[in-house]
């Protein structure tokens, strides 16, 4: 074979390894921050019922009488 094709392919194959390392690691650092993502909706939800559990906890008891012309 030519050496100068036998370089190209070389180079090619030194290509293809390293865009299949960046792929793989790409990858990881994806699904990670899908999990971080997973994490931080559950925590947002939590919270928002506790704000929910809170404001009805110190809503005023006026509130839930009759208006006076009753």
């Amino acid at each position: 074979m030519d050496p100068a094709l036998e370089q190209r392919l070389a180079d090619l194959e030194s290509r293809l390894a390293h865009h299949e390392r960046m792929a793989e690691e790409m990858s990881e650092v994806i699904f990670a921050q899908g999990q971080t993502i997973d994490r931080l909706t559950a925590q947002l939800k939590r919270m928002r019922d506790r704000v929910e559990a809170a404001e009805y906890a110190i809503a005023s008891p006026q509130d839930e009488r009759p208006p006076p012309h009753y």
